[in-house]
């Protein structure tokens, strides 16, 4: 015997499947029972007295004491009730006893009018009696199931060990996250919390009763409502609220020393799977958190499913959520591309994990290929086929490309012909890049290179006829090389915490709110178009690098410091958004702008340009390189850093509206003057 199996000698250990037959038993024996008893109690109900009951089934009523159990046993059978773990019911196992009992009364009348009346056997004539059982049998069935339900909580209760140190706790929302926190709270009976009250902006749940816990108000209360109560734990349940109501929130918990939790994102509570180790401290998504994005899913859909696609750069952060999101549309083939072996084999096992969790059909292929080569990646279209290309590989280091300019080249602007050629020559209908806002009026390679991929892809919509497009979007929170990442190292190793300039910007988007936004500019495109993603407001470096010390609980001067370490080569103080000359309009996605005349600012001699460039990248001659790269690219030009200085106070500005120099293109086309929209 296993050391593991722990038997009494004088007992024989029960297998779990005979534990669970004389379960079922014992449940279809209560049930026929409990059916039995709702057709007494639905004649004595209907007549008012034994006596009228006792003649009314002498004169044949007598046949719905063997009928009505046995339908219903057929019915509860079928509708898998005997299946079901009774001790976790919930509103879906409710609504199924609904139906069972609203199809057994059907049943019960086919065999009362048909089959009992051809078989000379007496049947009941009044349908009153047969609603009042269904009634009846509802009340009796729901009623056995949740106080099996019931006994089973108060059993855990009891033998659950007690906490010890009870903490206080104040729920942040009472809609259906604060419901669903107060639900896992009651559920579990050796949590060390419990619920005082919910705090909601919501004025008409003020006064309010919330599973037993009162809503004490605003969240302007907080404060009070911690002495008030006592309260050492705070739970922010608001997954859709914006980042600045969660920093309002975060400021009152730290002014009474509290360290809220907060509760998972809405997708990862939407089917209510919530549970309390689900519950994590605030993180700084959650402080640049925006308003919640909704997407048209039918037409990304329509667009991808049953068909073959194609992302390259599949192992990077974007490149990886894309092809997450791709998969859910059920394409009939992905292939995910990608240069860095490990980075693949990691998407791909994710990604096959996902496939058989959602039991989903489609095909996944991966490919280690490196676009500079053009042949190989000729090969991989000419072999897949794809129909849709997701083009997400590409140098993004700003400093590094600074560096390595001959790399940027061969990789942003050659690799991407390269792509754009194999597709081309099989025909794709549909080709997406992915830019970035850094190609807007470049101050750097990596801008420059990409604001040359992007001429590169509108060319060849303009040649092909097809549905080529590229989309920009600023910095994506959690990508590799990403400053938070950065910073968030530095505070682990003690700082300092490092910051170009105080008063550097940038623009912040989650990584799947980005690919979910560059799927819907994909469903709108038609060819030839740049969309430019929605960012939301700018958030400055230094803010962003504060507000990481303090969720790390530690205080900036006292336990880390921040230095200032001067621009680098390269990087602007704040980032464009528009292009002069570009046509921006608005499209069916309030998140999501479309410049319609941007392929008119391509030179003609663009693959001269970009065979000279690709030579001067081989041979790494920096010099030529740069000078090639601005004739390529007019407005692309290094900026000068700034002077250094103390940190001046914070004062707000009016929103930049950007400026643009005449600009003479090597197509001869001028540019005028102009001031770009805000």
């Amino acid at each position: 015997m296993s050391p593991t199996t722990l038997v009494s000698p004088t007992e024989s250990p029960q297998p779990p499947g005979v534990v669970r037959h004389l379960r079922i038993r014992y449940l279809i024996l209560i049930d026929l029972i409990l059916a039995l008893n709702a057709v007494l109690l639905a004649i004595l109900l209907r007549l008012e007295s034994v006596d009228a009951a006792l003649t009314y089934l002498r004169s044949g009523g007598w046949t719905l004491l063997f009928v009505a159990p046995s339908v219903r046993f057929f019915i509860y059978y079928r509708l898998n009730l005997y299946n079901r773990f009774w001790r976790y019911a919930s509103m879906h196992d409710l609504h199924t006893i609904f139906l069972a009992s609203v199809i057994a009364p059907i049943g019960i009348a086919f065999f009362n009018f048909g089959l009992q009346p051809r078989l000379g056997l007496p049947y009941s004539e009044s349908g009153s009696v047969w609603l009042l059982e269904a009634i009846c049998s509802m009340v009796l069935l729901a009623g056995s199931r949740f106080l099996m339900r019931s006994l089973s909580q108060f059993k855990r209760r009891k033998q659950a060990r007690p906490a010890t140190d009870v903490k206080a706790t104040l729920v942040v929302g009472a809609g259906d996250a604060g419901a669903m926190v107060m639900h896992e709270i009651l559920r579990d009976p050796g949590t060390d919390l419990k619920v005082v009250g919910f705090v909601d902006d919501n004025v008409d749940k003020h006064g309010g009763v919330l599973l037993g816990a009162p809503v004490l108000g605003g969240r302007e209360r907080i404060p009070e409502l911690v002495r008030q109560y006592a309260v050492s734990q705070i739970i922010i349940a608001m997954p859709t609220a914006p980042g600045k109501v969660i920093r309002e929130v975060m400021g009152m918990c730290e002014r009474v020393n509290i360290s809220p939790r907060v509760v998972p994102s809405l997708h990862a509570i939407v089917d209510g799977s919530m549970s309390l180790s689900q519950l994590r401290p605030v993180d700084l998504e959650d402080l640049l958190r925006r308003d919640s994005i909704h997407t048209d899913n039918g037409a990304v859909r329509n667009l991808i499913v049953g068909r073959t696609v194609l992302v390259t750069g599949g192992g990077g952060s974007i490149g990886s959520e894309l092809c997450r999101q791709i998969l859910q549309c059920e394409p009939a083939e992905l292939i995910v591309l990608g240069h860095g072996e490990n980075s693949i084999f990691e998407i791909e096992q994710e990604l096959r994990t996902r496939q058989q969790m959602g039991r989903l059909t489609t095909k996944i292929t991966t490919c280690i290929a490196d676009i500079r080569m053009a042949e190989r990646i000729r090969t991989v279209f000419f072999q897949h086929r794809p129909e849709i290309v997701f083009h997400a590989a590409a140098h993004k280091h700003v400093p590094l490309m600074e560096a390595n300019p001959g790399e940027a080249i061969t990789n942003n602007i050659v690799g991407t012909q390269n792509v754009l050629n194999a597709a081309l020559a099989t025909n794709l209908d549909h080709f997406v890049m992915i830019s970035s806002d850094k190609a807007v009026n470049p101050t750097s390679v990596m801008g420059a290179t990409k604001r040359g991929a992007e001429m590169l892809v509108l060319d060849a919509a303009r040649r092909s006829g097809k549905c080529y497009v590229a989309v920009r979007f600023g910095n994506v929170l959690g990508s590799r090389g990403s400053v938070v990442l950065t910073f968030k190292q530095q505070i682990a190793a003690g700082g300092p915490v490092t910051v170009t300039h105080p008063e550097v910007e940038r623009f912040f988007m989650t990584i799947p709110e980005a690919v979910q936004l560059v799927l819907q500019a994909a469903a709108f495109g038609k060819g030839g178009e740049i969309f430019m993603l929605d960012m939301g407001e700018p958030v400055r470096i230094l803010d962003l690098a504060r507000d990481l010390i303090r969720l790390s609980g530690l205080k900036e001067g006292g336990d880390i410091d921040i230095e200032f370490t001067g621009m680098r080569p390269g990087e602007k103080m704040y980032e464009d958004l528009f292009l002069p000359g570009e046509d921006y309009r608005t499209t069916g996605h309030p998140k999501v702008r479309i410049a319609v005349n941007a392929g008119r600012y391509v030179p003609r001699d663009l693959h001269e340009q970009v065979l000279e460039l690709g030579r001067a990248a081989q041979s790494d001659q920096r010099d030529r390189i740069l000078q090639l790269l601005r004739r390529l690219v007019p407005e692309y030009g290094p900026v000068v850093p700034p002077i250094l200085l103390p940190e001046p106070p914070r004062v707000e500005r009016a929103p930049r509206q950007p400026e643009f120099a005449l600009t003479q293109l090597n197509g001869g086309t001028t540019l005028a003057s102009e001031t770009g929209p805000g």
